[in-house]
């Protein structure tokens, strides 16, 4: 699970809480598929919400330290966490395929210059889609 911020270059801060940025939440099943959705926030309750949503309880999920991911153990989660300040992966501790997807998103949204705050959420779940079958040939699927 990862939180990430979308919206054109800005002066300012970057990351959590820059100005004019959309927050969005991804879960990556290892091996599997992406969910995204886009969050007002990325207060804890809010994850929390969309992983008691989407994921079994039970699982074993990988996060960065960012502290609204505290609460999954006490909803019936395991959680590991990577420390970005230290290292990006240990052993089997890392969340580098979902900020795979971000690059993969991020890198496709760039060619349209900007994309309409209330077209955003579609553009999204057509790149959560293209992301989820990109091992196949999408033309064949369409024609």
């Amino acid at each position: 699970m990862d939180e990430s911020y979308f919206g054109g270059r800005r002066e300012g801060k970057r990351g959590r809480g820059a100005a004019g940025k959309v927050p969005v939440f991804g879960i990556l099943e290892r091996g599997g598929k992406v969910t995204v959705e886009v969050v007002t926030d990325v207060q804890g309750e809010n994850l929390l919400e969309l992983a008691i949503k989407k994921v079994k309880r039970g699982s074993l999920i990988y996060t960065d330290k960012f502290r609204s991911y505290n609460g999954l153990v006490s909803y019936g989660f395991k959680h590991r966490r990577i420390d970005h300040g230290k290292r990006f992966a240990n052993g089997k501790v890392y969340i580098n395929g979902i900020e795979g997807f971000w690059s993969f998103a991020k890198e496709r949204l760039l060619k349209y210059h900007g994309v309409d705050a209330e077209k955003f959420p579609l553009y999204l779940k057509e790149l959560e889609f293209r992301y989820n079958h990109r091992d196949r040939d999408l033309f064949d699927d369409i024609v």
